[in-house]
């Protein structure tokens, strides 16, 4: 085999490098949409509680709040990912195999948080014992103290 041979296209990738000026202005631009986009984190979390501070709060409108705060972490997480631990820069292959086992890993809490949950709810509901002894002090109803004989005629 002839050791100046090319190796084949399937092997070796051809990387294209940024200059210097242009990955600052890359890193830069992305600090200010993750500042932003924090800011505006910040402004729906302020939004939320006062929502539930106020007289009637609406359920609905935190849920979406809350999901809208969701994305804009996820959007968060990607550019970090994307520019500042240079993933962004990588072939498929390479983003697929960090992406996948991380959205199995994403699967896999979630399983676990909705388990945990069902065994929660199956205990509250089939453990009196263990409901009366967790319930908070100003949830459970007043249990009335046994009337003293009255002093007289017995």
């Amino acid at each position: 085999m002839d050791p100046h041979a090319t190796v084949s296209s399937e092997i070796s990738i051809p990387h294209h490098h940024h200059s210097d000026a242009e990955f600052k202005k890359r890193v830069k631009k992305t600090t200010i949409l993750l500042s932003v986009i924090t800011v505006i984190e910040l402004a729906i979390g302020l939004a939320i509680y006062n929502i539930h501070k106020g007289p009637d709060p609406s359920d609905l409108l935190v849920l979406m709040f809350k999901g809208v705060v969701c994305i804009l972490t996820l959007a968060k997480a990607y550019y970090i990912v994307s520019v500042f631990m240079h993933l962004g820069d990588e072939i498929r292959n390479m983003i697929m195999t960090i992406v996948v086992p991380l959205m199995l890993f994403i699967w896999f809490i979630i399983a676990f948080l909705m388990d945990g949950q069902s065994f929660k709810d199956l205990r509250n509901e089939f453990d009196p014992h263990f409901k009366e002894t967790t319930m908070p002090k100003d949830h459970q109803p007043e249990k009335k103290a046994p009337e003293e004989p009255k002093p007289g005629k017995q």
